[in-house]
């Protein structure tokens, strides 16, 4: 039974209301967090399903829509985040904005510090959280700069940073130790130079009144354009990755989950803020009250994310000879219980006690390092 008293710190029937109104509140943006809980249980498909590779013909194969596609929603939202924290459409200035920027430093060290602790489950999966916290300080110089702007720098960032992933992924240190090493530190899997163009939309998604159906359709059109862009870009180019695979301009148009090519950055960066305004739409209707459940795994998105990857390090069955680690856990079948305890555990939590614990542990450390009186520069 779930104390009275929870996180939230507020007593009673006056305590549920609270976090009621905490999840619902004008103050929350509902669609973020359904997009969250979306990114989050594709995260669970990906890990734990088999999945054959996408055709059209083939709706079976169509589940593959998670692969990669729901790392990158996650880390679109995280920009989205940090715009909503520094102002939404006035960014904040002066000493707000330097208090902003040293809690956020702080969280992407806590972050980070939570993603070693994954990996060193030894869980067979890429754990995007170290990533994720490069990804918060890389666009910790952007927080003064308008919607347009950012918008223009992701987009800049997308047609770029493909061609140095390229020459940064054929140094020979990655095939050292030393360099095994630095790729698990950096999330290597999601390259932060790459992934820095969904961040930086992200933050300018943030700076713009979002929450409006308006500007949400909005957002549906140009991502569903972003999308068709990005992947007729890779349909167009796949002869000439079968011609030579290894060639720069094979890698850079390529729009394959995990391939960090100009079609997967702008098809699959389009298809996150499809998603994001698909979400804000949704729940400007009763429909939101339908997907309650899974806003409140958004709302303790990495608790959920973190809570999957610890059951599964407790529950991963010894491999029989000549079987991986992941078709051992895959063979148990557990995305079906997986997901629904996650929705059931996080619903029953966000209303019954309130942040959730890895949300609101990070929250302290934040504000003890970082308090409301902190005198900067």
């Amino acid at each position: 039974m779930v104390a009275a008293t929870g996180l939230s710190g507020t007593p009673g029937s006056a305590g549920l209301a609270s976090r009621w109104d905490r999840l619902n509140g004008p103050r929350r943006v509902a669609g973020v967090d359904l997009a969250r809980g979306l990114a989050v249980i594709g995260m669970f498909a990906a890990h734990l399903l088999w999945i054959p590779p996408f055709q059209w013909a083939d709706a079976a194969t169509w589940l593959d829509v998670v692969n990669g596609r729901s790392s990158i929603l996650f880390a679109t939202l995280a920009g989205v985040s940090v715009g909503i924290v520094t102002g939404r459409t006035t960014p904040l200035r002066d000493t707000a904005l330097e208090l902003a920027r040293s809690r956020l430093a702080v969280r992407a060290l806590a972050v980070w510090l939570l993603g070693v602790a994954l990996i060193s489950l030894e869980v067979p999966v890429y754990v995007i959280l170290p990533a994720y916290a490069v990804l918060f300080l890389l666009v910790l110089p952007l927080l003064r700069l308008p919607a347009t702007s950012l918008f223009v720098l992701a987009g800049a960032l997308a047609v770029t940073m493909p061609f140095v992933q390229f020459l940064i992924s054929g140094w020979s240190i990655w095939l050292t130790p030393d360099g095994w090493l630095l790729d698990m530190a950096i999330g290597g899997h999601y390259p932060f130079l790459v992934w820095s163009a969904f961040v930086v939309a992200g933050l300018g998604i943030g700076r713009l009144p979002f929450h409006r159906p308006a500007v949400a359709g909005v957002m549906l059109g140009v991502g569903a354009g972003l999308a068709l862009t990005g992947y007729s870009l890779g349909a167009a180019t796949a002869g000439l990755r079968r011609r030579a695979p290894e060639s720069l301009w094979a890698f850079v148009t390529n729009a394959d989950a995990h391939t960090s090519g100009i079609g997967e950055v702008v098809g699959s960066g389009g298809f996150a803020i499809g998603v994001i305004g698909l979400c804000v739409l949704i729940t400007s209707t009763p429909l939101t009250w339908v997907v309650l459940p899974l806003r409140a795994v958004g709302a303790m998105a990495l608790t959920a994310y973190s809570g999957q990857l610890i059951a599964w390090a407790l529950l991963q069955p010894a491999p029989a000879p000549g079987e991986s680690k992941l078709s051992a856990f895959r063979a148990l079948e557990p995305f079906w219980p997986f997901t629904v305890w996650t929705i059931v555990l996080c619903t029953a939590w966000v209303l019954l006690v309130g942040r959730g614990p890895i949300e609101w542990a990070i929250d302290r450390i934040v504000r003890f390092i970082a308090p409301d009186s902190l005198e900067v520069p």
